[in-house]
C-alpha cells in the first residue's frame, strides 16, 4: 500500500531525528518540521494506531520494525535519487530538492531498475555519511 507524501514525511523525519537525539518527543518532530505540537500530536497518533510508531509512557516516540521498514524505504530512495542525479550532471542543490519530491512519486519498480543499472551509486548511497539537515529542512519548507 502506498503511504501519504506526509506519513513519509513524518516517518523519515523521525528516523532522522532518531539518529541525533537520544529520544525523540513530539516537540522535536514540531520543531524540525515546523508544525504546530498539535498537529503533531495528532499525526502521531496516527502513526501510532497504523503501527508504524510506539509512544511510551514518558512519551518517548520509537519506530516500530514496519515503521523504520518504511522509513528507511524513504530515506534511502531519497539518498539514492540524488546521488544518481549529481550522477548525471545536475547541480547538487537541484538534485537535493528534485530528490525530496521524486522520493514519494517514484514507482518501486523504476527505483529497483535505476538501482539495478547503476550500482555505483548504490554503493555510493551505501558508504556515504549523507547531510540530513537538508531533507529536514525542505519537509519543514514544503509540508
Amino acid at each position: 500500500m502506498k503511504l501519504a507524501e506526509s506519513t513519509e514525511n513524518y516517518l523519515e523525519n523521525i528516523l532522522i531525528l532518531s539518529k541525533r537525539l537520544p529520544e525523540v518527543h513530539s516537540i522535536d518532530i514540531a520543531n524540525s518540521m515546523g508544525f504546530s505540537k498539535p498537529s503533531v500530536s495528532r499525526a502521531v497518533h496516527l502513526l501510532e494506531e497504523n503501527g508504524y510508531i510506539i509512544i511510551s509512557d514518558q512519551s518517548h516516540i520509537t519506530l516500530t520494525k514496519k515503521g523504520e521498514q518504511e522509513a528507511r524505504r524513504v530515506y534511502e530512495r531519497h539518498v539514492f535519487l540524488r546521488e544518481f542525479l549529481i550522477g548525471i550532471g545536475v547541480d547538487p542543490e537541484v538534485a537535493s530538492v528534485d530528490a525530496c519530491r521524486m522520493e514519494h512519486v517514484v514507482s518501486p519498480e523504476t527505483v529497483e531498475r535505476l538501482q539495478a543499472n547503476y550500482p555505483e551509486v548504490t554503493k555510493l548511497v551505501q558508504e556515504s555519511a549523507y547531510d540530513d539537515e537538508f531533507i529536514l529542512a525542505f519537509i519543514r519548507e514544503n509540508a
